[in-house]
């Protein structure tokens, strides 16, 4: 990758906060990579090279700072609107695509060949897939080192690595000792019985409260609890059932507390609280381009750190979004835990029952064969969720980023229930799409009304929105944000225009 040295060389010897994420510095003669936030001297430029990622400094032989610890920075990697296809092969890697897969099967996810998938990871990061996946291993193992009072045993597990063997061989590898030398003796001790707390970065600014409030409009009671500075839900993941809790810090991060009985879920666990609060979002680059639309600008200048929310689930979100169809979001959030009243699975915690929380949501399975619309609903639309119930228990990877953004939207609309607004919803949400954008709703075109409030045709928004690209999913989080209409309905997963969507509901 094509990196300008001496604009790296002073971004480090100013301490430039604003690349923390984007660029790593590897010494020669230690052999260690750095942040640009390293409180370290700053080495000789003659001594060093600059890496687009911590997998590429990491493939080529370095081993990660124990000062300014490369793994606590915030991970933009995917968000920087390079290629879409590698942005999509990191949020399945994430994921765990290369745990049990290869990087043929994960080429094949994404449509492209093997031998272009490891050239545009070349190309755009520096590093192999392979390498990619076992830095984020390696990170969280040794964050888990330094942050937690795990066993050694259980980090490696809770970490991803395939044996306690593998995983003590890749420390001594890469840091000349075994892994519990790394441990800072100083770190709060973290109970198992407690659950795991890992701290999750991101790049500020961070606007905790409007992602907590678009939250709490959709929270499902039973199943989910919001308050001002606390997020709690249950989850299920591989037929195991568990508890997420998810707090600011003061500092530049989330604070995920985990509580699952099988330490091996963690990893998917913590790509799905990044991907629900959007850590990899870089709002400093997304909200330059986008101002520089005139009617952006105001947008983003009152909420600099607006983020765009993700989903937990693809089913799940699929299901809410087919129930919001035409009502409001208090109406579907009704019919939404009558839902998992009737099917989801109880969840027994000491953590989950203080906080009221029960049930999880039920699995596509549960739902298969059931009578959905005796909840309160017309029978159509219980019928198109049986049926997507039925198509998703069949093929569980349906919900999984596609070659582009226009496959995602076909393939979506294939699916009972779905129309154009609800694929861009469940692209925007659960695929990661940052260009998605429903441009039937009728809040964004509420939003962009001229001054004699006359609003604009989805066809002259779809239009208008062209120059917002690839970031028109955070346009459409900054209008539904500023939309004066009643509870934001935009935001809501109803659809009052779009005729697919009206048909399927």
């Amino acid at each position: 990758m094509d990196m300008d040295f001496e604009a790296c060389r002073r971004a480090f010897a100013t301490r430039d906060p604003r690349f923390d994420g984007r660029i790593f510095c590897a010494v020669k003669s230690t052999g260690i990579y750095c942040r640009p936030i390293c409180p370290a001297r700053t080495p000789n430029a003659a001594n060093v090279e600059f890496f687009p990622s911590a997998a590429a400094a990491q493939e080529a032989g370095y081993r990660p700072c124990l000062r300014c610890r490369p793994e606590a920075s915030p991970d933009l990697g995917a968000w920087r609107g390079t290629s879409n296809t590698v942005s999509r092969a990191l949020a399945l890697i994430e994921a765990g695509a290369l745990d049990a897969g290869d990087v043929d099967a994960l080429a094949l996810r994404l449509g492209v060949g093997e031998r272009q998938l490891r050239r545009l990871f070349r190309q755009h990061l520096g590093a192999s897939p392979v390498a990619v996946a076992q830095t984020r291993r390696v990170l969280l193992a040794k964050q888990l080192i330094q942050e937690t009072r795990l066993p050694m045993a259980e980090v490696a597990l809770a970490s991803g690595f395939g044996s306690v063997r593998r995983f003590n061989e890749t420390f001594q590898q890469l840091f000349g000792r075994p892994p519990g030398e790394l441990r800072r003796s100083r770190q709060a001790e973290t109970p198992a019985a407690d659950g795991i707390r890992v701290r999750l970065p991101y790049k500020p600014p961070y606007d905790w409260d409007a992602i907590i409030r678009f939250l709490g409009d959709r929270a499902i009671p039973g199943m989910e609890r919001v308050e001002p500075h606390r997020y709690a839900r249950t989850l299920a993941i591989d037929g195991e059932t568990g508890v997420v809790i998810v707090t600011p810090r003061p500092d530049g991060a989330l604070q995920a507390e985990v509580r699952f009985p099988s330490l091996k879920a963690l990893p998917a666990v913590i790509a799905r609280i990044r991907r629900v609060f959007d850590l990899s979002a870089d709002p400093t680059l997304i909200g330059a381009h986008l101002s520089q639309d005139p009617a952006l600008a105001p947008l983003v200048a009152s909420r600099p750190g607006l983020r765009a929310p993700g989903a937990w689930d693809g089913f799940e979100l699929a299901v809410r979004a087919i129930l919001g169809q035409q009502i409001t979001v208090s109406a579907a959030r009704g019919l939404a835990a009558k839902l998992v009243a009737a099917y989801g699975e109880p969840v027994d915690d000491p953590a989950a029952a203080e906080l009221g929380l029960t049930r999880v949501f039920p699995s596509p399975p549960r739902l298969v064969g059931q009578d959905i619309a005796a909840l309160g609903m017309p029978r159509a639309r219980g019928a198109a969720l049986e049926a997507l119930a039925r198509t998703v228990a069949a093929d569980p990877a349906i919900f999984t980023p596609r070659a582009d953004l226009e496959s995602a939207i076909t393939a979506l609309k294939a699916l009972p229930g779905v129309g154009e607004w609800t694929a861009q919803y469940i692209a925007l949400r659960e695929l990661r799409e940052p260009d998605a954008f429903p441009q039937a709703d009728v809040a964004l075109m509420r939003a962009m009304a001229d001054e004699t409030g006359v609003r604009p045709t989805a066809d002259q928004l779809l239009a208008r929105s062209q120059a917002w690209k690839p970031w028109r999913a955070y346009a459409a989080q900054h209008l539904w944000a500023a939309d004066p209409g009643p509870a934001h309905a935009g935001q809501s997963n109803a659809n009052r225009t779009d005729p697919d969507d009206r048909r399927a509901a």
